[in-house]
């Protein structure tokens, strides 16, 4: 849609953030319903939108062409089938986990409450409660962790952690931990092995989240990516979030946020 719109010169996505969102969706159907007064368009400014309707209607004069305003309009009957596409999906998500056995009684002990910014790629439904019930910890609370972090690791491993006898060993089946190539007693390489794994590419984008955080882990990331490079710092921290997902599945206890 944005390209769309830029064909016709309206820069829109120059005045506001997302063009997807509530003031950018109801200017393009406005647009598509035949409105083209500028100032119009721009009195449907969503009130937290930091530009005035001046800016707006500013960027929202230019060249209606028949063409554009087609390919404009396949693609915003496109973004709409797509919605209702995930909307389905996260049906199917709430199914399943509606069905999966509770792991603690959110009754007795409840999950603690806090803030954080909704984002669209969220399903509409209380994600984090869900995977809390299931799995009987908060495991967003770890430095990085976002609930579809979680839910992409917890698709991959499971939530029996039994198949691995320590840490170490689920770690080094994720593919982040040295593995050493010996050859008559002489080290050849200590470089990590090359997996195609879901949940350690989670792994490793929750380690570059938990750097730019105020917390030990966040330190820790950026202690050893001064000294060894952003790659090493990468693996390393993601070893270290494996080991404590680990053992907060495998022994149900808290982490303590430093």
């Amino acid at each position: 849609m944005q390209k769309a719109l830029i064909q016709m010169n309206l820069q829109l996505h120059k005045v506001i953030s997302d063009i997807t969102g509530v003031t950018g969706i109801a200017i393009i159907k406005a647009i598509l319903d035949g409105e083209r007064d500028p100032k119009i368009l721009a009195k449907l400014r969503n009130k937290q939108i930091k530009n005035d309707e001046e800016a707006i209607a500013n960027a929202l004069v230019g060249d209606y062409r028949e063409e554009h305003l087609f390919s404009l309009k396949q693609e915003y009957d496109l973004y709409c089938f797509y919605q209702v596409e995930i909307a389905e999906c996260d049906n199917q998500i709430l199914m399943f986990y509606q069905n999966s056995s509770d792991q603690i009684d959110t009754v007795e002990k409840p999950l603690v409450k806090r803030k954080s910014k909704g984002r669209k790629a969220h399903p509409k439904f209380d994600l984090r409660h869900e995977l809390y019930r299931i799995i009987g910890v908060d495991t967003t609370t770890i430095p990085g962790f976002d609930v579809l972090t979680v839910q992409s690791i917890v698709s991959e491993v499971g939530l029996d952690m039994d198949k691995w006898p320590t840490e170490k060993h689920f770690a080094s089946w994720l593919g982040l931990s040295p593995g050493n190539k010996i050859s008559g007693d002489k080290v050849l390489s200590t470089k990590t092995r090359k997996v195609i794994n879901r949940a350690t590419v989670a792994f490793r984008m929750a380690a570059y989240a938990a750097g730019k955080s105020q917390t030990a882990l966040g330190a820790y990331y950026r202690c050893l990516k001064s000294r060894l490079g952003a790659p090493k710092a990468i693996t390393a921290t993601a070893r270290k979030l494996a080991c404590l997902f680990y053992r907060l599945l495998k022994f149900g206890s808290e982490y303590i946020v430093q």
